[in-house]
């Protein structure tokens, strides 16, 4: 309940700095390498996406115990599990390189952060080389993710548009058939089927056409952040303003993986006390009356100076790394809500951890979701021996009534048959508790 099934993926050229990103956002160790495909299975980790955590609203912060992911004064950090896809390379739809393994599995991510170098001190093969303008690589490998999807789907449009006559179906139905295999379901298709508004039958789809609907497809199926990483460089600058100046900000990210990672370090051993996503830290020296499990280690001078360096090149000149800000862009694309199932929406507990903890659980779902499909996300009996659901103030919530962030703290009310059911598995457990209990004092009897 607590990792949902979303997955960020993390894509781009070899040596762009996607596993230090992956790195410096979760809790793996990915291999990090100059030279290509130093990733050849993709690694994975779980990464955090921090929200405001109800707890604080309604002053329970010394109650909240989350099931997964913690929660920091207020400050919910929820976690997603990120997938760091192997080096593509152009061509790669072709098969260049090991292009259709690194491709395939994207089928697995819901949205991709693309890791771009902005120096420009690789070429597109993640060759060192100097003068590189990194527009490139997003414009090539966007190429090569669509041509994937489009060649897949042109080497059989022959039969597809035979199949669609003979079945008679509409453009939604064929098309959610021929694309399950990237993930996608028929809400998917439909929405972005609309928002293209063609008129032209399928039957009669030029290549023109068909590269649209692709085009529309991976806008809804695989949106994408450009994490414009590297930004600490002499020549990051100059790429930096033109690539804003062409694609806008509203996807783009500035990072420094290397910058959080060090920062990140520094705050296990102890040498800082980091504030991540801000461009903050506190030293031994900034502490007054630490505990000894809070009080900071002191800096050598080489570490220091690393620290400065840092400070100078990425965080007062950006305002933080960058990476927190990728992760919160990402999951905001996946336009998902947390919800709060409790057990009572008055004391906001959730049976777990003792009668005083509350909002000990948190899922992510998707906008749309109703109530009656939240019941059946959690488990399938809330959904078989389903009664009513309430919010805050004890206000009931219709089955079909869509779950939006003013009634997302729920309780759902089942029969007593489900109540019957496991108040007898409880009943069996101790049954069997005393019945071992009972045959270890035999035991112990038998042998004194």
């Amino acid at each position: 309940m607590g990792v949902g099934n979303f997955v960020i993926g993390v894509v781009g050229k070899p040596s762009a700095g996607k596993s230090s990103f992956l790195n410096s956002a979760t809790d793996a160790v990915a291999k990090v390498g100059n030279y290509p495909f130093t990733t050849i299975k993709p690694n994975h980790g779980i990464t955090y996406y921090q929200i405001d955590c109800p707890c604080k609203k309604y002053h329970k912060e010394e109650f909240c115990q989350p099931k997964y992911g913690k929660c920091v004064d207020g400050a919910r950090f929820l976690p997603i599990e990120m997938l760091d896809v192997a080096g593509l390379v152009p061509g790669a739809s072709e098969g260049e390189g090991l292009g259709n393994q690194f491709l395939d599995d994207l089928r697995g991510a819901d949205v991709l952060i693309h890791v771009v170098d902005v120096s420009g001190t690789t070429d597109q093969n993640g060759k060192v080389t100097t003068g590189y303008d990194p527009i490139n690589d997003i414009d090539w490998l966007h190429s090569e993710i669509h041509n994937w999807v489009y060649n897949n789907l042109k080497k059989k449009w022959v039969g597809i548009v035979r199949r669609h006559k003979a079945l008679k179906c509409n453009a939604v139905e064929t098309l959610t058939n021929q694309l399950c295999g990237y993930g996608t379901n028929a809400k998917l298709v439909g929405r972005f089927m609309d928002k293209l508004g063609l008129k032209e039958p399928l039957e009669n789809w030029d290549d023109e056409t068909l590269h649209k609907v692709v085009e529309a497809f991976l806008d809804e199926r695989f949106p994408t952040i450009v994490a414009l990483n590297k930004i600490d460089l002499p020549e990051s600058g100059k790429n930096i303003e033109k690539i804003c100046r062409k694609y806008g900000e509203e996807r783009v990210v500035l990072t420094s993986a290397l910058a959080e990672c060090f920062l990140r370090k520094l705050d296990k051993q102890k040498f800082i006390k980091y504030y991540e996503g801000t461009e903050f830290f506190d030293l031994a020296e900034d502490q007054v009356d630490p505990s000894p499990e809070e009080k900071l280690k002191t800096l050598d001078d080489k570490t220091r100076n690393r620290l400065e360096k840092v400070q100078d090149m990425v965080l007062f000149r950006y305002g933080n790394t960058g990476v927190v800000e990728c992760i919160r862009k990402a999951v905001k694309c996946l336009n998902v809500i947390p919800v709060f199932p409790v057990k009572n929406v008055n004391n906001f507990s959730s049976g777990r951890f003792g009668t005083k903890a509350v909002f000990s659980d948190c899922l992510l779902v998707p906008g749309g979701t109703t109530v009656r499909e939240f019941a059946r996300i959690i488990h399938p009996e809330l959904d078989k021996y389903y009664q009513y659901a309430e919010t805050i103030g004890n206000i009931r919530l219709g089955e079909d009534d869509l779950i939006t962030y003013d009634n997302n703290i729920i309780c759902i009310k089942t029969s007593q048959v489900i109540q019957k059911k496991n108040d007898d598995k409880k009943k069996d457990n101790n049954n069997n508790n005393d019945s071992n209990n009972s045959k270890d004092k035999n035991k112990n009897n038998d042998n004194e």
